[in-house]
């Protein structure tokens, strides 16, 4: 283990990015760098700018939160580093190279946090980038990460297995060119309404409740303008409920109770204004309302979906309950969910007897403790 002087090991929260959820990372990277033991670990924060340069960060927990006015960005720098394929270390230059060029080397660093949210970070593209360096980090490998964050996959993963996980239909940007006509007529034998997504996204970035057929075209135009990859979702009934997924020790997956994301009645859906900005139409019920029969299905099935997946350190499991169908049904599977204020899964955990820095001393330890390359 790479240590400094002071034996602790080295961690680096890489947060940012270059998603439409960049300011969502931010506040979740204020959440942890603030829950970690920093006598128990050295904490290194790196931003990714929306343009995609790495770059050391000064770190302040106020600068990053949501606060009434929006969320925060990674600020450019004079500086940006790099990761060294040889040896895994991490490199400062100069962001303009010129003629007094200077090099200056962070060291090693024991495990990575990425603590990114969406494309170029949550969906294996910087797990894979970490693979080749031979460092450790937090969270979901390369096709976990890849697989839960393609929902259109996660729904043949999930089906394969025999795991409810709703109707769906996939559009692609070439079936969208070619044969509009065909599509529309597919998406109409789902049954309205259906919700149109981006394939590839979170915190419920474009998202739209289409009620009536010749509102789909203007729905698809609008995901597409995040991912060109879109997926049709047939209305599902019921309660939003959440359930948080902790690998133990021995590798097999800890389960919370449910927690249930209780909306006004003026709340269409749960869009990203209301899960980040409606504290005063949103609450989260914890443990959820839910009969117990259905609540032990919740666990049992997010358990069965993180294995599904090959997921590992961590995973939120999101739900739809309908006590009055009996039903229990897989909306999604968050393999880096969030660590804001408002965020489910360290206040899950945190009703398990969890707090939040032993969360985040459970996660470190676990990611420290596998091996890197195949496992």
């Amino acid at each position: 283990m790479t240590q400094n002087n002071q034996n602790k090991p080295r961690v680096l929260v890489l947060f940012g990015g270059e998603s439409g959820e960049h300011g969502i990372s931010c506040a979740t990277a204020a959440g942890v760098v603030e829950a970690i033991d920093h006598d128990r670990f050295e904490v290194v924060t790196v931003g990714i700018t929306p343009q995609g340069q790495w770059v050391p960060v000064d770190f302040s927990s106020d600068q990053f939160q949501i606060s009434d006015t929006g969320v925060a960005e990674v600020p450019a720098a004079t500086r940006q580093l790099f990761l060294s394929p040889s040896d895994g270390h991490v490199v400062s230059l100069p962001t303009q190279l010129g003629s007094e060029f200077s090099l200056s080397d962070l060291g090693k660093f024991d495990v990575v946090f990425p603590l990114l949210h969406g494309p170029f970070g949550e969906d294996g593209t910087v797990q894979g980038l970490l693979e080749m360096m031979h460092l450790p980090y937090v969270g979901c490998g390369v096709l976990a990460s890849a697989a839960a964050m393609d929902k259109p996959t996660t729904k043949v993963l999930l089906h394969e297995a025999e795991l409810p996980a709703g109707k769906w239909e996939t559009v692609t940007a070439g079936q969208w060119k070619h044969d509009r006509s065909g599509v529309i007529e597919r998406l109409e034998r789902l049954g309205l309404p259906v919700f149109v997504k981006p394939a590839r996204a979170g915190s419920s970035l474009g998202i739209t409740k289409v009620n009536a057929a010749a509102d789909l075209e203007a729905a698809i135009t609008k995901a597409q303008a995040i991912d060109p990859r879109v997926i049709v979702e047939q209305e599902l009934t019921g309660f939003e409920v959440e359930c948080a997924v902790l690998q133990g020790a021995d590798g097999r997956p800890r389960t919370s109770e449910p927690g249930r994301i209780a909306m006004g009645d003026d709340v269409p859906f749960y869009d990203y204004k209301t899960k980040y900005f409606g504290e005063d139409t949103v609450s989260l019920e914890i443990p959820a309302k839910i009969p117990a029969h259905l609540a032990t299905q919740v666990r049992e099935i997010a358990a069965q979906a993180f294995e599904t997946l090959g997921c590992e350190g961590l995973a939120r499991v999101d739900f739809f309950v309908d006590p009055e169908k009996d039903a229990v049904v897989i909306n999604e599977v968050n393999t880096m969910p969030g660590f804001t204020p408002f965020s489910m899964y360290p206040k899950l955990w945190e009703h398990m007897g969890i707090g939040y820095s032993q969360l985040m001393e459970e996660l470190i330890t676990l990611a420290l403790s596998r091996p890197v390359g195949l496992r």
